[in-house]
């Protein structure tokens, strides 16, 4: 399998904007180093126009105790040009190991604007 070397996104916060209703606050993103444990595509098929399309990839990365801190704060990656949602996340320390979803379209970090 193959190396991996991208961004964590982590939920900071939830805010009750109504009644019932939480909306992420802030995000922040934080870059780890790790390892690509399992390669593969999911095709849900479900009563809609297009099925919905997911990785069941299983990415481990080499945690740092923020991330050990604050694992169930765990969001998305993003991996292959892409934003993944994370579905699972394993506590094999001093690894975390993520399991990808289908592609996430919450919110993200700001990334730094270019000149």
């Amino acid at each position: 399998m193959g190396r991996f070397y991208g961004e964590v996104g982590y939920s900071v916060g939830a805010v009750e904007t109504k009644p019932g209703v939480w909306t992420q606050s802030g995000i922040v993103e934080r870059k780890y180093y790790g390892k690509e444990k399992r390669l593969g595509k999911d095709v849900e098929v479900a009563d809609k126009v297009n099925d919905d399309f997911t990785v069941g990839n299983l990415l481990s990365i080499l945690a740092d105790p923020y991330a050990l801190n604050n694992f169930s704060k765990i969001l998305y990656v993003r991996w292959q040009n892409e934003v993944w949602k994370v579905t699972k996340v394993d506590v094999k320390r001093p690894r975390l190991e993520l399991r990808l979803g289908g592609v996430y379209h919450g919110p993200t970090a700001p990334t730094p604007e270019s000149p």
